[in-house]
């Protein structure tokens, strides 16, 4: 079956021009070059039949009435499997069984409310970017034009493989949502334990291949983050833990929560960027003084943010430098960037 149908495409191609070939053959005067002939054989077995061209003689004739019999059902035919291919095709990526080909995409593990959160932000910060979906749901659980669905288990190397994952921009690990609203599985250990394992595949790839992959993960107990100290995790989600310390604070500070909010959602015009060193900063004073009078804030190099603490000190080569403004002054200050 498999062997037929990978025949069957070339052997209408190759009926198509033999047919052009004979009837160009039959009625030189009528068909001048054998383009002409294979234009007439199209629109002949396609029924369409412009009345440009018509055979003239006799054998000419009889030869068009075979190619009626026989080339108008095989190009149905085509037709009919074509448009099945079309849907078989559709059919698999819905159902998440077609492998991702393309590159510095973004790979969500686990599908949940979160990660549909995170799918809408990505989609606004990026008009370019695709996101690959991971999880074992019988069907892609959202169907935008940038997204694509792998099905399979994440631990395993091949459906991170099908997700090209050594070519991905990042991935973020969700915790499983299944295995938290599962009463018999929903001790935090178990899930946490899931995405340990999840991570220790990517690391795998990682290590093999000589590739880095900035990796988030959602940890749903903090004490187990140290487990995570020999796989490549880059960053974690924040923990439940955190969400109430700032749910805490907004009583006895008014407002914290709304400023979170604006921090970690682009929907604010005001949001965190990541912004690089320049030549000029030697200090991190020169580098604040320079971005404030631009309309930026310096708030953290890293992870750290008590840069109002050290301004008189140099800022190492390696600094990743964080600042607070709209985009229009971000994309002002990248195109110095770039001048510079």
């Amino acid at each position: 079956m498999k062997v037929r149908q990978k025949i069957f495409i070339p052997f209408v191609l190759l009926y198509i021009l033999l047919a052009a070939l004979g009837i160009y053959l039959i009625e030189p005067k009528t068909f001048k070059s054998y383009l002409t002939s294979i234009y007439w054989v199209i629109t002949a077995i396609a029924t369409v039949g412009f009345g440009d061209y018509v055979p003239v003689t006799d054998l000419g004739k009889v030869y068009t009435i075979f190619l009626y019999i026989t080339g108008i059902g095989l190009l149905s035919l085509f037709i009919g499997r074509f448009i099945n291919s079309v849907y078989l095709i559709d059919k698999m990526k819905i159902g998440g069984k077609m492998k991702y080909t393309g590159e510095n995409h973004i790979i969500l593990i686990g599908w949940s409310t979160k990660s549909k959160l995170a799918i809408r932000e990505i989609l606004k910060s990026d008009k370019k970017i695709d996101i690959v979906i991971i999880d074992d749901l019988e069907k892609a659980p959202l169907t935008e034009e940038r997204l694509y669905y792998i099905r399979g288990d994440a631990t395993a190397e091949e459906t991170l493989l099908n997700a090209n994952l050594p070519k991905a921009k990042g991935v973020i690990i969700f915790a499983d949502q299944s295995l938290r609203e599962n009463i018999t599985t929903k001790d935090p250990l178990f899930v946490d334990g899931k995405t340990l394992l999840i991570a220790t595949a990517i690391s795998t790839i990682e290590n093999r291949l000589d590739r880095e992959i900035h990796v988030t993960a959602e940890v749903i107990n903090e004490k187990h983050i140290p487990f995570f100290k020999y796989v490549n995790v880059d960053e974690f989600i924040p923990s439940q833990e955190m969400i109430s310390h700032a749910a805490v604070r907004s009583l006895f500070s008014h407002g914290v929560t709304n400023m979170y909010s604006e921090l970690m959602s682009t929907k604010y015009n005001e949001t965190m960027y990541e912004i690089p060193k320049r030549g000029e900063w030697k200090t991190y004073r020169d580098a604040f003084i320079d971005l404030l009078n631009n309309g930026a804030t310096l708030v953290a190099d890293r992870g750290d943010l008590h840069i109002n603490q050290k301004l008189d000190q140099f800022i190492p080569d390696n600094a990743q430098l964080f600042v607070i403004c709209d985009k229009e002054t971000f994309e002002k200050l990248n195109s110095k960037n770039t001048v510079n």
